[in-house]
């Protein structure tokens, strides 16, 4: 199977199982999202949920974070993980957004890394859900679920190399959804520890899969690049 073909397989099974994938984090407007997905880096989505109502309730907008003390932040999201450094971030990127942006999520990468506590995967989640651009946001899961299918070469060593090749191969209308479904399949089917593949609707199209039937899912992973 070639890696063109492996792609379209890709495309037309999760446009058929799963057309419109969404985020789980719980969000209504931009500001929420980038203080969610701030909030999400080294945290699972579910404890970002349990958060992030009494955190919104608090601090409604960019001009009430950026009024916030980090203290006050802290206490808020302290069974978040490392709260102290993204109370201290949340409350410059409320000062940032006033300050430099109008009270306005920017809508480019070079614009959203500027703001505290954003670094490019979270630029590219925001561009690709607000602003439906083709970004490709490569957190633990799609690094993992990439170079499990195949969909990246053993070349890609780094969420930016790995990002270059699947922007590269998927087409920029698919882009925005690929980083969904490969999120969620990681998350939920392709796991790191015991990957489901009896569950696995993709499995004829995994370029992994016959080797993890013959010798173990960690005897393959053990050759596959690890994200740093």
């Amino acid at each position: 199977m070639t890696k063109k073909e492996r792609y379209a397989g890709i495309v037309e099974y999760f446009s058929e199982h799963q057309p419109n994938p969404e985020t789980e984090l719980q969000y209504t407007n931009p500001y929420e999202l980038i203080v969610a997905v701030v909030l999400s880096a080294q945290c699972t989505d579910k404890r970002v949920n349990m958060v992030t109502p009494y955190l919104f309730d608090a601090y409604p907008n960019a001009n009430a974070l950026a009024a916030a003390t980090q203290e006050d932040v802290f206490q808020i999201i302290r069974s978040i993980s490392y709260p102290n450094n993204k109370a201290k971030h949340l409350v410059g990127l409320g000062r940032m957004l006033i300050d430099e942006f109008n009270d306005v999520v920017p809508g480019t990468i070079e614009e959203l890394v500027k703001l505290p506590g954003v670094g490019r995967k979270t630029a590219n989640v925001i561009a690709s859900v607000i602003h439906n651009l083709p970004t490709m946001a490569v957190d633990t899961h799609v690094f993992r679920v990439s170079h499990r299918l195949g969909l990246v070469s053993l070349k890609a060593k780094t969420p930016l190399t790995v990002e270059k090749e699947l922007v590269k191969e998927f087409s920029d209308e698919i882009i925005p959804k690929a980083h969904h479904w490969l999120i969620l399949h990681g998350r939920y089917t392709c796991l790191a520890r015991t990957p489901k593949c009896e569950a696995c609707g993709i499995t004829a199209l995994c370029k992994s899969y016959p080797k993890i039937q013959k010798y173990g899912h960690k005897a393959v992973d053990e050759k596959l690049p690890k994200i740093g």
